[in-house]
């Protein structure tokens, strides 16, 4: 049997860790990421007793977006970034989510990541919103995360010039998230998810339902206007020579 791209284990009582391990696709959103995990946030939200979840790759890669075939599609029309809610996964769960993102974040990969509760990142790692090498725009919620958990200046200068930035350059920029080596962030994201799953879940579903209330309502309208920016740069014939030219190298 094919083995599961995406592992869900509880590690401690309460805490349960979702893990990307597409190998294969060094943890791009391949279809049987994506399903795998719909699928475990699926499940973390059927089962009362977990109280945090640490979301994490393998190696040195979290997610490293879009595939050059699901790309592709997009550009030629068939489909939007919306017809499966990956974005917003760890947004929407009710519980806390702590994204562990011990490895390389890229696109949409490193957006998705940013939708958690708490972000931890390495120093030896990349991170890049790298939409707009491509020719398109940002979407996937990219113009709202990005500027509410890194701050507007460097949302704008990562968004706009799409370059890699490593972990430590982020700390040295200032930004308000934890950057520790990348041997020590899932035990520091273990460490947390235990802290947080000590308190009661009602009161854990309530605190984070306030925390994100501002993002979940603002995130809707910001997707569509990042539809419309994409209607307008999305399919030229730019792009699709700048898909072929970045995969095929």
């Amino acid at each position: 049997m094919t083995q599961p791209v995406v592992d869900i284990r509880e590690t401690d009582p309460g805490v349960v860790r979702i893990t990307m391990r597409d190998e294969e696709h060094r943890n791009t959103f391949s279809p049987r990421l994506v399903r795998g995990l719909i699928d475990a946030f699926a499940a973390v939200s059927t089962d009362p007793s977990y109280r945090a979840v640490v979301l994490t790759g393998y190696g040195p890669y979290f997610c490293t977006g879009g595939t050059r075939e699901g790309l592709t599609m997009l550009h030629e029309g068939h489909g939007r970034f919306t017809d499966t809610n990956l974005y917003s996964l760890a947004l929407e769960c009710e519980i806390p989510v702590i994204s562990a993102m011990q490895g390389h974040g890229v696109g949409g990969g490193f957006v998705f990541g940013l939708f958690a509760d708490v972000v931890l990142l390495s120093r030896e790692s990349i991170y890049t919103t790298n939409f707009m090498k491509y020719g398109f725009t940002p979407g996937m919620g990219a113009t709202c995360v990005l500027p509410a958990k890194l701050g507007p200046d460097l949302a704008q200068e990562m968004l706009l010039s799409a370059r890699g930035f490593r972990g430590d350059e982020l700390a040295r920029r200032g930004v308000g998230l934890t950057v520790l080596p990348r041997a020590e962030v899932l035990p520091r994201a273990g460490e947390l998810a235990r802290e947080i799953a000590d308190k009661p879940r009602g009161a854990l579903v309530a605190l984070k339902a306030h925390l994100v209330r501002g993002l979940r309502q603002e995130l809707p309208e910001v997707i569509e206007r990042e539809l419309v920016m994409h209607s307008a740069t999305f399919h030229t014939a730019e792009v699709g020579e700048r898909i072929e030219r970045r995969f095929g190298r």
